[in-house]
């Protein structure tokens, strides 16, 4: 390959952050207690308090709550937290619709969930004004709605969802399918997004019961990998989404491989400005074992962002094992500044 060509690959692996990004000052962090099974994956802030869902349970959510503040340790930086108590709440999971997806992924996708838990692998969480919960199934590619008073029904998506982002492809590799959600508070617009290989972002409307999708149902798909923050190497990782959130009309991803949080259009899903956490997770404390980057969940209000940590059962150099939330303070200027 000659010298033109190699310096295309690099610039095409170069990823936003590298473009002068600010870093997000970490405000604290907070171990979680009482997540049997681990595996946070999604946060929301609902009515008065922050609620998170975990990947390997199918039929709880649980309310994050300080208690007595315990021992959280400040990571090795200073950042001062306490451990947070999980506290649970039951709801009945109803059968599953048919989602679309094809028969070998679904029995793939089946057997998996035997082995590790979670027949569901809930990897997002959102909430509308109301306080309705709504958790995206990675395995079938479906979102479910849970209401304040715990009752739970399979929302009904459009029937072309799956075919038009295959279609553009993604969700055609099994544990690459939706791994995040948001929705207006409303509840008249609900995004979705698959997680890598190609990743992207889709965008529904309700009509009263169900969901449709106007002028198509795909916002943004893209492949291609990106060079991750220097202290993991120079290795290029695929590109992904992890968590969605909306806030002040606008869209923000969580990308765990380049250690960031992006602010994207409603429109088209452009990127027009991102943040880094790289050097809260990266701090030698913080690092797992991994060449991946851990975060999962995303959640963002006036004063700051809210991300947790899914460590897939992995202890950090710390040795701490039990997921982990962190608080960021906003950037300067807020979420919207230019």
């Amino acid at each position: 390959m000659n010298c033109r060509g190699i310096v295309l690959l690099l610039a095409l692996a170069t990823p936003v952050w590298a473009a002068d990004i600010s870093e997000l000052e970490l405000l604290s962090e907070h171990p979680v207690e009482g997540m049997a099974a681990g595996n946070l994956s999604g946060l929301a802030w609902c009515g008065d308090g922050l609620w998170a869902v975990s990947d390997r349970e199918d039929n709880l959510l649980y309310r994050l709550d300080a208690g007595d503040g315990g021992d959280g340790g400040d990571g090795g930086d200073g950042a001062e937290g306490g451990v947070w108590q999980a506290q649970p709440e039951h709801f009945e999971l109803p059968p599953v619709a048919g989602s679309g997806l094809p028969w070998g992924m679904r029995m793939r996708t089946l057997a998996s969930g035997v082995v590790r838990g979670g027949q569901m692998d809930f990897e997002g969480l959102a909430c509308d004004r109301l306080g309705n919960r709504y958790l995206v199934s990675e395995a079938h590619a479906s979102v479910l709605r849970v209401s304040p008073a715990g009752t739970a029904q399979w929302l009904n998506l459009p029937s072309g969802l799956i075919r038009q982002a295959r279609a553009s492809g993604m969700l055609l590799k099994f544990n690459a399918m939706f791994e995040g959600i948001a929705v207006d508070p409303d509840a008249g617009r609900m995004w979705l997004a698959a997680e890598r290989e190609r990743r992207g972002l889709m965008v529904m409307h309700r009509n009263q019961s169900s969901w449709h999708c106007t002028g198509g149902c795909v916002l943004l798909s893209e492949g291609g990998r990106e060079l991750p923050p220097p202290a993991l190497g120079d290795q290029p990782l695929p590109k992904g989404f992890t968590a969605l959130a909306y806030f002040n009309n606008r869209l923000f991803t969580l990308e765990p491989n380049a250690h960031q949080i992006c602010r994207r259009t409603l429109a088209s899903g452009e990127v027009e400005r991102c943040w880094s956490y790289a050097a809260t997770a990266l701090a030698d404390a913080r690092r797992y074992d991994t060449p991946f980057g851990n975060a999962e969940a995303l959640s963002l209000d006036e004063q700051g962002a809210w991300i947790g940590v899914d460590n897939n059962a992995l202890a950090r150099r710390d040795g701490e094992k039990r997921p982990v939330v962190w608080r960021f303070a906003a950037p300067r200027g807020g979420w919207s500044a230019r």
